[in-house]
């Protein structure tokens, strides 16, 4: 075995069982990483210098793969079920042993990092994988040490990512071949069966939401953006809602895409980069996302031409699901450290596929605490198979994959923060106007970004309100450069008869969620929408 790379911690992969792997690579540069990427086979480089992967037959999570360790740590705390699944310790170690069986005489490349721009709570991690690119995925999606940090660098969690190694179900205690597995005792997570970089990002999304909330620090499933003036705003949503877009906005500063901490000194990412989707993106409509795209950048796949190797953002051929990882430092506007104060409004981002969610409404702490806890969105029809129809989602604090602990415990923290911080909350749908899918059209992006701005910059504070019928929630009467029509989406429906159907039906789909929940208080199902 042979060691390289310039800042190797002295804390070594004998650390984590790895005994007898072949070449070791430490935190090596893009440069050198795309090298081996390219060698290797694992990617080719695009016309605008990204570096293309594809991920095999995964192309996004496997919820049914997750597990978490069932011991005295976690046994009272998490919240067991279908999204945390137990896993004994004699399965996890199996499991382990498998994992440092197939890491042996193979080349691996390790990297130290952080999880946590908060210097008083961000964590210490590594991440070890047996390919370059999936290496590069994670330097670009953590936070970097300074050059002459890593040598003392101690992992508090380190994660061993293997995708070419099959669990064995009967002998390792999963559903199939592919695992993501964590130990919070052991403080280690184990990927396998599944090229998808992003469980590794979200493998340390879920630790931080079982760490930060036992410190007092509300973990989200959030962006974040700065005003010139301080004022902070949290975008919540699930993929595809827009958390990426509307954050990324020229006029603020962008503290991060998808992860962060609410402390009580105030909001920080998680993360060191962002990873956005790719699926009909243009520099008209997302200019800093489109211009994030250069070398450096990993693309997972996105459809490209042989020859010219231009990228064909309009394709789903492989999957709808297409995406880049880039840092933070590729957005001319981001904040270095990605640090900022208390949220002064919070925004809850839905993509209402039945097309009769206002498209920016206020909500009263009570409605902003139901809305959390339902998480609302809607699948559309080819994004999944066997979608044939607009399909309601509901997630939990919009994350609920993401979260090992009981969504009430997130949902008070948040509750406890809006009314210290006094935040105003609103409701945006980025989904559908004048109709579902299918007959209505996709919310225009200037329009939303237009009510958006408007919302954070107060503009909205005194044009009057007047509450939707069924779903009770504030609808502003008007809005600067948005027409009044396009604000009450029943008058934009040609047939209103049909709107008042999907929307009663839209609101007894929110009211059998929230029946399923035995711990939401009165008051706040008093806020449900009225079918």
């Amino acid at each position: 075995m042979a060691t390289y790379g310039c800042s190797r911690s002295s804390l070594g992969l004998d650390h984590h069982g790895i005994a007898e792997p072949g070449d070791v690579y430490w935190n090596l540069s893009h440069a050198e990483l795309y090298e081996h990427a390219v060698r290797a086979n694992e990617g080719s480089i695009a016309a605008n210098g990204a570096l293309v992967c594809l991920t095999g037959e995964q192309t996004g999570r496997t919820p049914n793969a997750k597990f978490v360790v069932e011991d005295s740590t976690t046994q009272d705390h998490v919240a067991w079920g279908p999204i945390n699944q137990p896993m004994s310790e004699a399965h996890f170690d199996a499991l382990h042993r498998r994992v440092i069986d197939h890491y042996r005489g193979r080349k691996l490349f390790a990297r130290d990092m952080f999880a946590g721009a908060d210097d008083q709570s961000r964590l210490a991690i590594r991440v070890v994988t047996e390919t370059a690119w999936h290496n590069m995925f994670a330097a670009q999606l953590f936070i970097q040490p300074g050059e002459n940090d890593t040598q003392d660098h101690k992992p508090q969690f380190t994660v061993l990512n293997a995708p070419t190694c099959q669990a064995n179900p009967s002998e390792n205690g999963t559903n199939d071949g592919t695992f993501v597995a964590i130990h919070f005792t052991k403080r280690l997570v184990l990927i396998g069966g599944t090229a998808y970089a992003g469980e590794i990002k979200k493998s340390i999304f879920t630790v931080m939401n079982f760490l930060l909330p036992m410190s007092d620090i509300l973990s989200m499933h959030c962006s974040a953006n700065v005003g010139r003036a301080g004022d902070v705003a949290l975008f919540f949503g699930l993929s595809g809602t827009g958390k990426t877009t509307l954050s990324a906005d020229p006029e603020r500063g962008l503290i991060g895409d998808d992860e962060h901490g609410w402390s009580d000194r105030g909001v920080f990412n998680i993360e060191g980069g962002c990873y956005a989707k790719c699926i009909k993106l243009t520099r008209e409509y997302e200019p800093q996302i489109y211009d994030a795209i250069r070398f450096g950048s990993v693309l997972e796949n996105v459809v490209m031409d042989k020859t010219s190797r231009r990228i064909d953002y309009d394709s789903d051929q492989i999957t709808e699901n297409t995406r880049v990882a880039y840092p933070l430092e590729y957005i001319d506007n981001a904040v270095h450290p990605s640090v900022a104060g208390h949220p002064k409004n919070v925004v809850f981002l839905t993509c209402d596929a039945f097309g009769v969610l206002p498209p920016i409404s206020r909500l009263t702490p009570e409605q902003a605490m139901y809305h959390f806890l339902a998480g609302y969105t809607a699948k559309v029809a080819g994004t999944e198979k066997g979608v044939t129809e607009p399909k309601a989602t509901f997630s939990a604090c919009f994350g609920a994959p993401f979260l090992p602990l009981p969504p009430m415990r997130y949902a008070k923290m948040l509750g406890q923060r809006l009314s210290q911080h006094k935040a105003k909350c609103w409701l945006v749908n980025t989904g559908w106007s004048g109709g579902g899918v299918g007959v209505g059209k996709r919310m225009n992006l200037k329009y939303t970004r237009a009510m958006t701005q408007a919302a954070l910059a107060g503009d909205l504070d005194e044009v009057g309100f007047t509450p939707d019928p069924v779903f009770q929630i504030e609808v502003p009467n008007s809005c600067p450069g948005v027409p009044q029509q396009v604000l009450t989406p029943r008058s934009t429906w040609s047939d209103t008869g049909a709107y008042d159907t999907k929307a009663k039906e839209l609101a007894s789909l929110f009211n059998k969620n929230a029946a399923s929940s035995s711990e939401v208080s009165p008051e706040v199902l008093a806020a449900a929408p009225r079918a």
